[in-house]
């Protein structure tokens, strides 16, 4: 039993050692001898429930501002694959909408292109025609009013 005793109490003034040197440490830090010297640091040193209730909020508080940070971070990485999903689903009915309407454009201009063909043709034959049977007839006309000469067998020729 004095063997239990005497190793515990080892044990605890070596704890007690490194507690005090981490101590120090802090304590000779600059950072922490800067803001000991500040108007806070000093007000703390002062007010020991103070500052004890300030660092009970601080590590209570940790753990909810940490969760609230993991969501925030979540919540942002969900939206950006939310926004690049949506994306991509108005590019796609955009691009089959496009292609639906160029197709159909297509056909459109497809049937136009023929339609106009085949007015081109039939018109061009029809004033092809027209003026050339007006052409007919003109030259009808020109020869009916063109004196007629009268042929007569060449007499000096013999068969």
């Amino acid at each position: 039993m004095k063997m239990e005793t005497s190793s515990t109490s080892r044990d605890l003034q070596e704890l007690q050692k490194k507690l005090a040197s981490l101590i120090n440490s802090i304590q000779s830090n600059s950072k922490v001898i800067a803001f000991m010297n500040s108007p806070i640091g000093r007000y703390l040193d002062k007010h020991p429930f103070v500052a004890l209730t300030l660092l009970m909020f601080i590590m209570i508080s940790a753990i909810p501002i940490g969760i609230f940070l993991l969501l925030v971070v979540l919540m942002s990485l969900a939206a950006c694959v939310g926004v690049i999903l949506v994306e991509g689903v108005v590019i796609s009915v955009g691009g089959l909408s496009l292609l639906c309407v160029l197709c159909g454009l297509g056909f459109v201009s497809l049937a136009m292109s023929g339609t106009l063909s085949v007015c081109y043709v039939v018109l061009s034959s029809l004033i092809n025609y027209w003026f050339s049977f007006g052409s007919l007839k003109h030259h009808h006309i020109l020869e009916s009013k063109r004196p007629m000469t009268v042929q007569y067998p060449d007499s000096t020729r013999h068969d």
